[in-house]
């Protein structure tokens, strides 16, 4: 039997159960237009975190809802061993919009098995089994993408229940608290750099077969990496002979103010990966783009590990759809109004001692907490707790408290990894004035709170 947290838990939990809980106080969602979403007592909301990182053209879109109709009274469902044309023409749209030296799509179903797809070309490509990925990042929480994710949280439920092999990991390159000792944003680049070669060096560059990074981090803290650092990091895939993969599943398709979060970064992967956002979420859809020397040997042999609903066709529809709705003034927007949003934020943290950092870029952006007596973070005891006695006494996190209280506020915003940052990642459709609301309400909220 299943059940929910006890009476002694104190932890908010950072999803809510996928199992069916009479019980459970999470809101009862009804209805969604653009940047709102409805309960099932009529109350509206501003959706500041797009449900899950993932509804980018805002709810009830009706391009993308129009798109999937006419699909459904098509054909609903097509084999993947089988010619689709929607198919088709969703491939050929992805690889026009994504850095000219991905040339092949193949699709999934979700961002864990998308990055695992990734893994599977690169480490059959390149004859290596060793996957390299950083210490906070999240890429997916099946036994092969959690053992990939960096965050204790996932990789502790992961390696609890099974053995994982294949994945090293290395230290990101974070200004805030940051684990290198820089006193400047170029310094940070070559150290984070230096550090990654480092590890190539101690792994032995022949054993690793690609790096696997989030242009920005996506729900362990939106952390961007310094200028320099994503250039230093091709050269050196680039001279090791590691292939590198661009987890796209949360940073594509506009979220960053770009098709996909690389671009920002001015660099070109050697794969990338994407989901959420390809559909808006209207229908489940993942995959990989690639370089076309990745995939011959599929090509020429086909692929035996196809998945029965990775390119449905009614998912294809919608991804098409979304493009067409994102390439009609809602990346623009987003690239538009994501100064607002973070200028807020920045003045937001000049009005609090409560709020330790604020960061992200374009419509992805984080807010880190920590107690004011100490500069230290909140204690979170799902991924603090290393089973001794450090933290024994200490009081609890008051993060998911203050998300709590701008709910009841009528925003909606996510917790992070771990939960004491809160992450904003609202639909593109955002207008100024919303982003306007949600930050008065987030300001009202800390004050509640703190």
């Amino acid at each position: 039997m299943l059940e929910g947290p006890t009476e002694e838990s104190t932890a908010a939990p950072t999803t809510i159960p996928h199992w069916y809980d009479p019980d459970s106080d999470a809101l009862a969602i009804t209805d969604g237009d653009g940047t709102t979403v409805v309960d099932e007592t009529g109350t509206t909301y501003l959706d500041f975190v797009s449900q899950l990182y993932c509804v980018n053209a805002g709810h009830g879109n009706r391009t993308i809802i129009d798109g999937m109709t006419e699909q459904l009274e098509q054909i609903q469902y097509v084999s993947a061993a089988k010619r689709s044309p929607v198919r088709a023409a969703l491939g050929e749209r992805l690889v026009d919009l994504a850095p000219r030296s991905l040339s092949h799509a193949l699709f999934s179903v979700t961002g864990s098995e998308a990055n695992e797809l990734a893994v599977q070309l690169a480490r059959n490509h390149t004859g290596a089994s060793k996957i390299l990925t950083r210490w906070r990042s999240y890429h997916g929480s099946t036994y092969g993408a959690g053992s990939l994710t960096g965050d204790p949280e996932t990789r502790n439920l992961v390696e609890t229940h099974a053995a994982t092999t294949g994945a090293a990991k290395f230290l990101p390159p974070m200004a805030h608290r940051s684990p290198f000792d820089a006193e400047t944003p170029a310094e940070l680049a070559d150290a984070a750099a230096d550090h990654l070669e480092f590890v190539i060096r101690n792994e032995g560059p022949d054993s690793i077969a690609a790096i696997m990074m989030e242009p920005v981090a996506g729900s362990s803290g939106a952390y961007t990496a310094p200028p320099g650092y994503f250039e230093r990091v091709r050269e050196l895939c680039d001279e090791y002979d590691i292939l590198l993969i661009a987890d796209e599943v949360i940073t594509g398709f506009g979220r960053c103010g770009e098709w996909f979060g690389v671009e920002t970064e001015g660099i070109e992967p050697d794969l990338l990966t994407f989901a959420k956002g390809v559909t808006s979420s209207y229908a489940p859809l993942a995959g990989v783009l690639a370089r076309p020397e990745l995939v011959a040997d599929i090509e020429q042999e086909g692929f035996d590990l196809g998945q029965t609903f990775g390119g449905h066709p009614v998912s294809c529809a919608a991804g098409l759809a979304a493009i067409e709705a994102y390439d009609n003034g809602l990346i623009e927007n987003a690239r538009e109004n994501a100064p607002a949003l973070e200028t807020g934020l920045d003045e937001l943290a000049s009005r609090t001692d409560v709020v330790a950092d604020v960061r992200g870029r374009g419509y992805l952006r984080a807010v880190e907490f920590a107690d004011p007596a100490t500069g230290e973070p909140f204690y979170d005891p799902r991924v603090d707790d290393m089973g001794d006695d450090e933290h024994e006494g200490e009081s609890e996190n008051p993060v998911p408290a203050v998300a709590a209280a701008l709910e009841d506020r009528g925003v909606i915003v996510g917790t992070g990894r771990p939960a004491t940052q809160l992450l904003l990642a609202p639909p593109l459709c955002a207008t100024a004035t919303e982003i306007e609301t949600a930050l008065t309400e987030l300001d009202a909220a800390i004050d509640e709170v703190f």
